[in-house]
């Protein structure tokens, strides 16, 4: 019995990674937080694609923008992460605590991708920079 159990367990666990990918969803199947995010901050921009990674605990939204913004957010809509490497990340969504720190230290830099750890935010730099912050806005690491 317990081998019968074990293999049904494996068997339904092997189905479900089969099963998990990157399916296609229109602009209105995004949650409404992403859906507001993506009109107030790129209202001229229109969808290229949009997948959700169907995984069974929390499932995530990738989006390309035909400006070739990138975006990634979490099941409930919230933004994890922004990658513009043509156009730039827009600075107001990065802290202005990360901006500072930026402006004085790197004055001719612009951000080209930021993104929100669950305790760090980290920005790469035009000047290919990784700058990482911990939830205090204090730097933590430099990677070139």
């Amino acid at each position: 019995m317990k081998r019968f159990i074990a293999v049904f367990a494996l068997s339904v666990a092997f189905v479900t990674l089969c099963l998990a990918g990157d399916r296609p969803v229109t602009f209105n199947q995004l949650p409404a937080a992403a859906q507001m995010f993506i009109n107030t901050n790129f209202p001229a921009d229109k969808l290229s694609y949009a997948t959700v990674d169907d995984d069974l605990i929390r499932p995530e939204y990738n989006v390309l923008l035909v400006s070739g913004v990138r975006l990634e957010f979490a099941n409930d809509g919230s933004m994890k992460k922004i990658e513009a490497r043509k156009t730039g990340v827009p600075v107001e969504l990065v802290p202005v605590q990360i901006r500072d720190y930026v402006k004085l230290h790197y004055p001719d830099a612009t951000f080209v991708e930021y993104e929100i750890g669950r305790k760090t935010y980290e920005v790469q730099l035009s000047n290919r920079l990784d700058l990482k912050f911990n939830r205090y806005f204090a730097l933590v690491e430099i990677d070139d």
